[in-house]
C-alpha cells in the first residue's frame, strides 16, 4: 500500500479549532474521508492514518468511527489523557478497537518542559503494554524534552511529525540538528516528512528550501524510518496535496523504488501495523 501517515478530519467548530486563523481560512469547513478520497486518488495514494487535532476523547471516538466507515482510513492516532488516574483502564478498552494504533497531544502548544513531566511519561510508559505508538508533535526548542521522552521510554515507539517543524522560513538549522541527530541516534524514534510547507513562507516557497533539512533526516534517520505526510488539510494554507506529494516524491526518486516504497508506504504500514 502507498499510505498517507500524517492527516486529519474535523467537522469544523469556531470555538474548539481557534487554532486556525485568519490567515487560514482556506480551512475553516468541514474535512471528511469524502473530500479526500478523490484526492488520494489522483495521487496514487491508498490509504491514510488520520492524526487528532483535538484534545478530547469524543475525537478519538469520530476518528474510529470514520474508520469503520471509510475504507482509506486505515489507521488512528487518537487522544488520551495521559495523567488520568484510570489510564489503564481507557487503553484497555480503546485497545478492543483494531483501527487505533496510537496517541497524540497537541504538546507544541504546552510548556517546553511538557514532555519531561513525570505524570506524562508514566503515562506513556503503559503504552507499550497495548502495542501503541506516540507521535511526538512540538517545536524545535522542545527538541530536548522529547530526547528526554524517548530515552526514558524505550519499550515505546515514537515518531516526529512534521520534523519537529523546523525553521525553514528563516533557514535556521544548527540547533534543530544537533538535538535531531540524538533523537536518531534512538532506535525507537522515527520521523514524518510531512508539515513542511507551513513552516516556510506559504506564499513564496521553493523546492530548495526544504533540501537542507530533508538531506539532514535522510542522513540521519535512513530510509527505514522516515514516512511521507502530507498534513491535509493543513498543509493548504500554503499548498494542494500534489505539491505536497510532489516536493517529498522527487526529493526520493534519485534513491530508487525500494527508497520510494518505505517512505511512501511500507514504513508507516509497519510503524503502525497498519
Amino acid at each position: 500500500m502507498t499510505i498517507d501517515a500524517h492527516q486529519h478530519f474535523w467537522q469544523y467548530n469556531p470555538v474548539r479549532d481557534s487554532w486556525i486563523t485568519d490567515d487560514m481560512a482556506v480551512i475553516r469547513r468541514d474535512f471528511l474521508p469524502e473530500d479526500l478520497e478523490p484526492v488520494l486518488q489522483q495521487n496514487g495514494i491508498d490509504g491514510c492514518v488520520a492524526v487528532q487535532a483535538s484534545q478530547s476523547l469524543e475525537e478519538t471516538w469520530f476518528l474510529m468511527q470514520l474508520a469503520q466507515a471509510y475504507d482509506i482510513v486505515k489507521g488512528v492516532v487518537g487522544w488520551v489523557d495521559l495523567t488520568a488516574a484510570d489510564l489503564r483502564d481507557q487503553l484497555t478498552d480503546l485497545a478492543q478497537h483494531s483501527a487505533l494504533k496510537g496517541f497524540r497531544h497537541v504538546a507544541q502548544a504546552e510548556p517546553d518542559d511538557f514532555l519531561t513531566r513525570p505524570a506524562i511519561v508514566k503515562g506513556i510508559r503503559q503504552l507499550a503494554e497495548f502495542g501503541f505508538t506516540y507521535d511526538i508533535l512540538i517545536y524545535p526548542n522542545q527538541l530536548k524534552a522529547a530526547l528526554h521522552l524517548v530515552r526514558e521510554v524505550p519499550e515505546v515507539n515514537f515518531v516526529i511529525d512534521h520534523m519537529a517543524k523546523p525553521y525553514v522560513k528563516t533557514g535556521e538549522i544548527t540547533r534543530w540538528s544537533n538535538f535531531m541527530t540524538q533523537l536518531a541516534a534512538q532506535p525507537n524514534v522515527s520521523c514524518k516528512l510531512s508539515g513542511l510547507v507551513t513552516e516556510a513562507d506559504w506564499q513564496h516557497w521553493s523546492k530548495r528550501d526544504f533540501f537542507p533539512y530533508l538531506n539532514f533526516a535522510f542522513k540521519s534517520f535512513g530510509p527505514d524510518r522516515l514516512m511521507f505526510g502530507s498534513d491535509w488539510p493543513v498543509c493548504l494554507v500554503a499548498a494542494n496535496y500534489t505539491q505536497v506529494k510532489t516536493l517529498i516524491e522527487e526529493y526520493v526518486d534519485p534513491w530508487g523504488n525500494d527508497v520510494r516504497d518505505k517512505v511512501f508506504g511500507t514504513n508507516a504500514t509497519t510503524f503502525y501495523r497498519l
